[in-house]
This record gives C-alpha cells, structure tokens and sequence, in this order.
C-alpha cells in the first residue's frame, strides 16, 4: 500500500515542498481528504479514486470534493462513496450538496444512479477495501473532526486531520498494531498559543504536553504549517521534543506500507 502526500499546507500557497492544501492519496482508487492539493491530479487519476474519506467540513479540506465528482462524473461508472461521520455528512449536505453552492450529486445525474454516494463511518469504526484497512481516530477541533488510520495489514500509518489537544488521539494511536508513522497538524507558533486554543489546532507546546508520558515509537510528520511560520514551528517541536524522530511532511513524498 502507498499513501502519497498531495498537499499538506495550513493555507494555499508556500511553497512546492507543501504543495496545496490536505490531501493523501492511497493506492490509486483511496483519498483523505479533498483540499487544494488534489490538483496535481490528472483527470485519469481522478477517474480511478472510489472512496473519500473527510476529516471534517472546513473547505482547506474539502475545496476539491464537488469540483472532482463534476470533472469526472463521465468516466464513472458507479458513484464517488464519500465518508465521513453523520454530523459531516450532514454539513456536506446542507451547505454544499445543496443546490445553491454545487449540485446536488446523491441524486443527479438521478436517484437510482447518482454520481455521489454518502457512507457514514464513526470514531472506532472501520472500513476495509481490498485488504486494506481505514479506522476512524478521535480528533478535536471546532466542527465536528476525526483522524484516519489507514493499515496495509503489515504496516500502519495514521493521520491527526485537523485537532488541538487530544490525548485520546494518541492512545488510539499508540494502540495501533504496525505503526510507522504518525501525520498531524501543527498550525501555529508557541507565541500564537492563544489563537491556537480558540481555532482548536495545535501548536508545539499542546503537542509536547500531549505526548508526556506517551511511548510514541513511529515518526512524527508535521502538517498544516501555517507560512510564513513553518521552520519557527519546527524549531519549537525539536526544542520541546527532542527524543522524538520528526520533520516537516513534504507535498510528493510516498510512503510505502
């Protein structure tokens, strides 16, 4: 199985090494998450994506959902399965899926074969698609929000999605069987602590108090970098972590599970 970064940024822009905003394609037919760094797919690669899993409802990861059901919705023949918990589900549909921001996909081109199909999936549960495993984690943030787990039956990698402190994340984590590497955010400098705690992301100082205590033994790959204060953030992460391996996630890089 490979899970391969195609956008990890907090907001457009910064850089090829970031890339566009959340999105982690696995295989070729699995994406977490929809935000601007789907772009850098072609539209075959589109086409062969069958299932989305969405962290949560914030557009930084969801801007490319409807655009990519409508680009490809010829070359389909079954519909795009989108999941996500119910609370999700239900944003998604009353804000986007609505007829007045895109159309509404769970029933065009028509009910019986719509392009789209909702599949709610809660914290615990767990979804298995050709051998491969995604399990919902608890996340944290200001809308309803989870992490991902996806697992190769060898090998397990497992992605925080948007959250501030949350220690039942990491004990979800850490009991994960075949951990190798650990995805989470990180949007804010320590100095931003306090825009930190009322956005609900973290920042070093809540990582590092999370993770007190916590055997972690995967490596740490930081997303969701706000520019201009991604290396200031690093900085404050090895400072405050110095026993953990970890670096900055990169757009374009493939891990292999």
């Amino acid at each position: 199985m490979n899970v391969r970064v195609l956008g990890c940024s907090g907001a457009i822009g910064g850089g090829e090494d970031v890339g566009g905003t959340t999105a982690l394609l696995v295989d070729d037919d699995i994406m977490i998450d929809a935000g601007t760094g789907v772009a850098m797919l072609t539209d075959d690669e589109l086409a062969r994506i069958d299932h989305v899993f969405i962290t949560h409802s914030h557009l930084d990861h969801i801007a490319y959902l409807p655009l990519m059901i409508d680009a490809v919705g010829d070359a389909r023949a079954a519909p795009l399965v989108v999941h996500a918990s119910r609370a999700t589900l239900g944003i998604l549909q009353a804000h986007i899926f609505n007829n007045l921001i895109w159309p509404d996909f769970t029933r065009i081109p028509s009910v019986d074969a719509p392009g789209l199909r909702f599949e709610a999936l809660e914290v615990g549960e767990h979804v298995v698609l050709d051998g491969r495993t995604v399990t919902a984690l608890p996340a944290r943030h200001t809308v309803p929000s989870m992490g991902f787990a996806v697992s190769s039956g060898e090998a397990c990698l497992a992605f925080s999605g948007d959250t501030t402190s949350h220690p039942a994340f990491w004990t979800a984590v850490c009991a994960l069987p075949g951990l190798r590497h650990v995805i989470v955010e990180t949007a804010f400098p320590d100095a931003q602590i306090a825009l930190a705690h009322a956005a609900h992301h973290y920042c070093p100082k809540l990582i590092a108090d999370d993770l007190r205590g916590v055997q972690l033994n995967a490596e740490l790959l930081i997303s969701h970098l706000k520019p201009p204060h991604g290396a200031q953030i690093l900085e404050e992460l090895r400072a405050a972590l110095p026993d953990v391996s970890l670096r900055a996630l990169r757009s374009g890089e493939v891990f292999t599970l």
